[in-house]
């Protein structure tokens, strides 16, 4: 009776550990939504039919004309997905149930804007050879979001890390295992892309999360493409 008891206790101490875990991530997701999604209503209207002030996707200052307006963060450890929002519109997050461990992608038309495919590659115990495909199928002016999530790197090799680098990243032939990383760039990109967070280091010493190191956030205008 003594040893079932002290099972009890033990088994209430594990669930009631992984209840606190699971509202910590329940709260930092909420944090995350207010920063990229909730905010976004600052440019809806008021109840009383006045407009509110604010910028699309919840930026600090608006984009000049011509230009994509995009916020996006990384994933938080394994648990929160990243987020995508590009002219007022959420692309991919948790919430719409497209995210998914290892590279999160959205590409975008660069003239007009619409959405026009996501996906996610597994890159820990996933194949590499549809991320390739995916890439090599991406139309020129088509303007690709990248985000990371829990691992982005494990099965990557040196066709999927040129190819990415090729629309225009600097950091993608240096992302290793749990890396934080996320990027902006386009098919037929002629030089690197401004907008790419520069990735955090999984490093024990330095991990937000025990395993994993800090979230990643990036805002910015994206020009439109003309031609």
């Amino acid at each position: 009776m003594v040893r079932t008891g002290g099972i009890l206790k033990l088994a209430a101490l594990i669930s009631a550990f992984i209840v606190g875990i699971y509202l910590a991530f329940q709260l930092l997701e909420i944090r995350m939504e207010f920063r990229l999604g909730s905010v976004m209503g600052k440019s809806g209207p008021l109840e009383d039919g006045s407009k509110r002030v604010g910028h699309k996707c919840g930026l600090s200052k608006p984009c000049p004309a011509g230009q994509f307006a995009f916020k996006m963060a990384s994933g938080a450890a394994s648990v929160v997905g990243p987020k995508m929002c590009l002219e007022d519109k959420m692309l991919m997050s948790a919430v719409k149930n497209n995210v998914g461990r290892g590279i999160n992608i959205a590409l975008v038309n660069g003239r007009t804007g619409q959405l026009n495919k996501t996906d996610f590659f597994d890159m820990w115990a996933g194949n590499v050879a549809p991320l390739i495909q995916f890439l090599k199928g991406i139309e020129d002016g088509t303007v690709v979001m990248m985000a990371s999530f829990d691992d982005p790197s494990t099965k990557l090799n040196d066709e999927a890390r040129k190819l990415i680098a090729d629309l225009g990243s600097s950091a993608i032939n240096n992302l290793g295992f749990r890396d934080n990383w996320i990027f902006v760039g386009g098919k037929g990109i002629k030089t690197k892309s401004p907008f790419e967070q520069v990735h955090i280091k999984n490093s024990a010493d330095t991990n937000k999360f025990e395993g994993w190191p800090e979230v990643l956030e990036m805002e910015g205008c994206v020009p439109r493409r003309e031609d």
